[in-house]
């Protein structure tokens, strides 16, 4: 017997809304467990909604742009076998439906209401907050219409009033951007501090003159390619965290020649596994260690930036390029994890990022990043600290160069790293004995076991 189910939006982690950018499923199509519906987009990920149920899909209630939530209706679907329901309690039958909605006694229904009384009476929806007129102060220069449609709440645009303040050239950095009570209030105390200059992109307040806007097609034929969401998302990021915290770099180079005997020996020992080792995976085993022995890296600055946060854990983010711009994955206990066990999750989660298979989760809780350009090439860079994480390391392709042993020059591999830090929470000398550190310990990967 065929029924009708609704299929709903999963918990997808820590997002209160997330973007459909992909239907995949119309009308008259035949659905099983698992199959994919729709492609939603985070922050810097894209995940796929399955289907909980096998069917054919009748009605489609989302289309490309809209934003859902958990627990929002995505299909209705046709579905012949119950089995399919995973989670939802079975429907009721008729004759059950009929007794529940059958007109009770008077004396009856002054008891307790029952559970279905109670799931369709209807609930009184709060009013909302009436939206008071906007009335700049004198000194702001603001358009009303995109205030009222600044991405937060009516708590916090009345805030924003009284303080005379323009919600539009605040950055968010809530959920999906949303503005908190916290971004208000340091743009205040930026604008108070620089005396009310901005730059273009509004909300920094770094007194640095807009850029001018150019018309190119009077130079040439040109053509405008929009942003991804991942990468306009992570220019915000990248930009906040660049203005925001001080950033040192710290260059130095590692003698990895025999680290890359053994590692091209571990991958002929290891063939037959399928098991592939890159440097990588040595690089992260040191950086715990690193994390352990100087902690101070393996911290973050509490939203006073008063309080440092000590972590007892050791989770690493890998830096991983994909078509659609720039994700971090993180691999989480790398301090009680094998060499091989990294190799093979590294792997995994490399090919996640790629298919946009990762969840929110995957890229959350990081200690310390690793941006590794190895493969690609150049010398050395400056990467920029993954906040809320204090610093990150660079790594530049490895090449053999000249040392000197005290007595005469030998062929060694040398691998540039990069050690960016906040200097609010390391100091200099901090970041050199903690690169210093890694050094020592790619140098001989016997260490690593130590």
């Amino acid at each position: 017997m065929s029924e009708m189910v609704e299929i709903k939006v999963p918990d997808i982690g820590d997002f209160d809304e997330v973007e459909i950018i992909e239907v995949l499923v119309a009308v008259g199509d035949v659905v099983a467990v698992e199959d994919s519906l729709i492609t939603v987009e985070t922050d810097k990920a894209t995940m796929e909604i399955p289907s909980s149920h096998s069917g054919t899909v009748k009605e489609v209630k989302v289309k490309v742009g809209d934003t859902v939530s958990k627990g929002d209706l995505v299909v209705v679907l046709e579905s012949s076998a119950a089995t399919d329901v995973k989670e939802q309690a079975p429907a009721a039958t008729p004759a059950e439906t009929a007794k529940e909605e059958a007109p009770k006694p008077a004396a009856e229904s002054a008891k307790a209401p029952t559970p279905t009384a109670v799931a369709e009476a209807p609930k009184p929806t709060p009013s909302p907050a009436p939206e008071v007129e906007y009335k700049p102060s004198p000194t702001a220069n603001i358009n009303p219409d995109r205030f009222k449609s600044a991405h937060a709440s009516p708590a916090l645009r009345k805030f924003a009033r009284e303080l005379g303040v323009d919600l539009t050239k605040v950055n968010g950095t809530g959920r999906n951007s949303r503005i908190v009570k916290e971004d208000i209030q340091s743009f205040v105390k930026q604008v108070m501090e620089t005396g009310g200059r901005s730059n273009a992109a509004g909300g920094t307040a770094l007194g640095v003159e807009p850029m001018p806007e150019i018309d190119f097609s009077k130079f040439g034929e040109v053509e405008t390619k929009p942003l991804s969401k991942i990468n306009k998302l992570t220019g915000k990021f990248l930009h906040r965290n660049w203005v925001t915290i001080p950033h040192v770099t710290q260059f130095d180079e590692a003698d990895i020649t025999s680290l890359e005997a053994f590692r091209k020996q571990s991958n002929k020992d290891y063939e037959k596994e399928g098991v592939k080792f890159t440097l990588l995976s040595f690089i992260m085993k040191a950086m715990a260690a690193g994390l352990k022995k100087y902690p101070r890296f393996n911290s973050s600055l509490d939203a006073s930036g008063e309080n440092l946060i000590m972590k007892n854990y050791f989770h690493i983010g890998i830096a991983v390029d994909t078509p659609d711009g720039l994700v971090v994955p993180v691999v989480r206990d790398v301090d009680k994890k094998s060499i091989v066990d990294i190799s093979i999750e590294l792997r995994e989660i490399s090919i996640k990022a790629r298919e946009k298979k990762l969840m929110p989760s995957d890229m959350q809780g990081g200690c310390m990043s690793i941006s590794s350009l190895g493969g690609i090439g150049g010398t050395k860079f400056t990467p920029i600290v993954n906040a809320p994480e204090v610093a990150i390391m660079g790594v530049s392709k490895a090449e053999i160069k000249p040392v000197w042993n005290g007595s005469e020059f030998e062929p060694k591999l040398m691998c540039p790293l990069s050690l960016s830090y906040d200097h609010r929470v390391v100091d200099g000398a901090e970041g050199a004995r903690f690169i210093t550190y890694i050094g020592h310990l790619l140098a001989d990967a016997r260490r690593l076991l130590l």
